[in-house]
Parts: structure tokens; sequence; C-alpha cells
């Protein structure tokens, strides 16, 4: 099986804090992809009904100012059922990642995490969501 590493994903990052939305932007900027920025639930899901293309990877903030449950990645899941969902959480507990892992979350990820391995991860959950590859003609 061969795994396709698309070297321009556009990514949705959905962070109140402005630092760790810039350095989480600037990451995956820095490996070639798209990043479209939201700092609340309303500017996310914005930003989806407003993409000129589909949004492949949304790495979403569990608490953001004006939505603190996981109503909004049911909202993200139902709008753009095509992206792969990355939760982000300070304060995560085992129920809420279940929950969200059953909601649709590719994952869970509990801040504060690498930024290193965070463009892995963003392929990764893209290769597992996203259209298989399209055969090309030789």
């Amino acid at each position: 099986m061969v795994t396709t590493q698309p070297s321009h994903l556009r990514v949705l990052v959905v962070e109140d804090e402005s630092l760790i939305r810039w350095s989480i932007a600037e990451t995956l900027a820095e490996h070639g992809h798209s990043v479209v920025e939201a700092s609340s639930a309303a500017s996310a899901v914005q930003a989806v009904n407003e993409a000129s293309r589909p949004i492949d990877v949304v790495l979403l903030d569990l608490r953001l100012p004006d939505s603190s449950t996981l109503d909004l990645l049911a909202d993200i899941r139902r709008l753009t059922p095509e992206s792969a969902v990355l939760m982000m959480t300070a304060c995560g507990t085992p129920e809420v990642a279940r929950h969200a892992l059953e909601l649709g979350a590719y994952r869970v990820l509990d801040k504060p995490f690498d930024l290193h391995a965070l463009e892995h991860l963003v392929v990764e959950a893209h290769n597992a969501y996203g259209p298989p590859p399209v055969a090309r003609p030789h």
C-alpha cells in the first residue's frame, strides 16, 4: 500500500490563544501547507462556510471564548465531513476525549504538544480521512 504525502494541504487552525495559533500556523506553513486561522467558534464556522476549496484538516481547540463544549466539533463534522479534525485541549478528560472520538475527531491532542510532530500528524489525519489518491496514467 502506498501512502500519499500531500505537499499542500489546506488546514484550518481554530485557537483563541494568538501565540499558539501563530506557532501552529507557522509550523504548518513552513511545510508548504495553506493555513486559515480562526480565533473563535463563529469565525471557524465562517471560515468553513466561506472556504474557496475544501478544508483538508481542522486543528480545533476545545475551549474557545464562544464555545467550550464539543458542539463545535459536531458542527464542523456536519459542515465538512471530508475534513479530518484534530482536537486540542489543555483540560481534557478521558470522557471528553472518548466523546470527541465518537463525534469523529481523528485524535485528541493534549496541550502542550510537540510542534515538530504536528505536521506528520496532520498528514496522517488527512490520509485517514481524505479521498483516495487518483491513479494517473503513465
